[in-house]
């Protein structure tokens, strides 16, 4: 699948990160989007838009971790993360109002990693468009070929999002930081915003077998906090799949999540060279639905 750059219909609903006014491709080629102030953004050759303004303050997922997580998720054993959010988005992304621009609806995931979950979301869809919004480099440009009618740009969403406001039918937010009031001046009103975090049992065999980072007990709290003046929680659903993996395939895990950042390169090589072959892992994530306030 060629990338060619941003979907107009996803660019429309872009605004300029320095200004906030709207957004337009270039007539020049297409190689830029340009704002009536004209500030200016790149259009990178893999298709994605690069939406940063000044220095990153941090550099998000590295290039190796990407790649683990793209031969992770490409070998299924997520595909239960996938299948439910595509099943909420099919009960909950609200129907488009018929002859108007908003006719299809935009889906955002907002640390969006390769753009595999969106991918499964577009495909459930067929309206929507989407957009993959990542601080990772080698995020984007693999997320900006993940689906024909899916986009990505480069852009921090710790910060102000680089979209309109009430813009997105639907907001993915997966396993990645959340931003409470911005998500909620981007959604429309009759929006939903769908957040997948791990629960306390994801993965515990092997936390507790290689020392890797164990999953915070108050996560749900914390979560809770981060939306609770934003949104309302109308539902939540615990998803559970046991894994069997090979020793490669347990350290691919390790490698794509922020265990990462932290292990002991050959330290964790021993510690799994340890393990009974195959690995039997549970997994356990907490897919929660909310509508805004």
């Amino acid at each position: 699948m060629t990338a060619v750059g941003p979907d107009p219909r996803v660019v429309e609903r872009l605004r300029c990160p320095v200004c906030g006014e709207g957004l337009t491709i270039t007539a020049d080629g297409g190689q830029a989007l340009r704002c009536p102030r004209r500030h200016s953004f790149d259009i990178a050759r893999q298709g994605y838009v690069n939406l940063l303004t000044g220095r990153a303050p941090h550099l998000g997922d590295t290039t190796e971790m990407v790649a683990a997580r793209a031969q992770f998720l490409a070998a299924g054993h997520y595909d239960i993360i996938s299948t439910a959010l595509a099943e909420a988005a099919a009960r909950h992304l609200p129907s488009p109002p018929a002859g108007t621009a908003r006719a299809y609806p935009l889906v955002v995931d907002a640390g969006a990693g390769t753009g595999r979950h969106l991918a499964a979301v577009l495909a459930a869809v067929p309206a929507a468009v989407g957009l993959a919004l990542d601080i990772a480099k080698p995020a984007v440009r693999r997320a900006a070929r993940a689906h024909p009618r899916g986009s990505a740009a480069l852009a921090d969403t710790w910060q102000r999002l680089p979209l309109a406001d009430a813009s997105v039918a639907l907001l993915l937010n997966v396993f990645a930081p959340r931003n409470g009031p911005e998500f909620r001046r981007v959604i429309d009103p009759a929006g939903r915003l769908l957040v997948v975090t791990p629960t306390a049992e994801h993965l515990t065999e092997l936390v507790d077998a290689l020392g890797l980072l164990r999953v915070d007990p108050a996560k749900v709290d914390r979560v809770a906090a981060s939306l609770g003046d934003h949104f309302v929680e109308e539902s939540s659903t615990v998803h559970r799949q046991e894994l069997t993996l090979s020793h490669a395939e347990v350290a691919t895990l390790v490698g794509m999540g922020p265990s990462a950042w932290h292990a002991d390169p050959a330290g964790l090589a021993d510690r799994i060279g340890g393990l009974g072959e195959p690995v039997r892992v549970r997994m356990a994530v907490r897919l929660g639905v909310y509508r805004p306030r």
